[in-house]
């Protein structure tokens, strides 16, 4: 089910992406390059900072071909797809959820200790996010007022406490993902925000 519903994710991550590559008129290779960065970048971070390889995309390469032709697709059908932000903003959030659910497992499975293995979920939750959005010469939603990395860190901390209870570990996935994807949606239906911090006084 997992793996399932990360091919969603993935192809959903790499049509939004394209849509941010065409809002900054980029030939179909610079979208197809922001797509895969947006929709595997995370996971590729995640491996790099903890010497875990290979890379998914490296040993699943048809994630590659997939991702691309999501982006180009999204290309050709532009104009509908901005008649379905709703859809794709949910999308994107389940693409956190599953992501940040992933990140943990790979964590976990190369023995590293909980605070990192809650890091590595939200690594491979925003992290292609960031690098999206730097590519893209924006503000990374990851450091604007939006409820996107708590909500990750709240979907690992539910993930791994629910399994420390001892429950099943589809169990685990299914209410971490619930809660995560609700917490995620609330806070884009009702304009959550967190607190920002704003300096503006110049030294002297």
């Amino acid at each position: 089910m997992l793996h399932i519903l990360y091919i969603i994710a993935i192809i959903a991550e790499a049509m939004t992406a394209a849509l941010s590559a065409g809002r900054r008129d980029m030939d179909w290779v610079g979208v197809c390059i922001i797509a895969w960065v947006t929709a595997l970048g995370g996971g590729t971070v995640r491996n790099i900072l903890f010497n875990h390889y290979p890379m998914s995309w490296v040993e699943h390469p048809e994630y590659l071909v997939i991702t691309a032709g999501a982006a180009i697709l999204a290309a050709i059908i532009a104009r509908i797809m901005t008649k379905m932000k709703t859809l794709f903003l949910y999308l994107d959030a389940l693409g956190l959820v599953v992501f940040t659910i992933i990140g943990c497992q790979i964590a976990e499975q190369i023995n590293l200790p909980m605070i990192i293995i809650l890091l590595s979920g939200m690594i491979t939750g925003c992290a292609g996010g960031v690098l999206r959005d730097v590519l893209c010469n924006e503000v990374p939603l990851l450091f604007r007022k939006e409820v996107y990395a708590s909500a990750s860190i709240v979907t690992g901390a539910f993930y791994l406490g629910i399994e420390h209870l001892g429950a099943p570990n589809g169990v685990a996935i299914v209410i971490a993902c619930i809660i995560g994807l609700a917490l995620r949606l609330l806070s884009i239906k009702y304009n959550w925000q967190m607190p920002k911090f704003v300096y503006r006084e110049e030294w002297h």
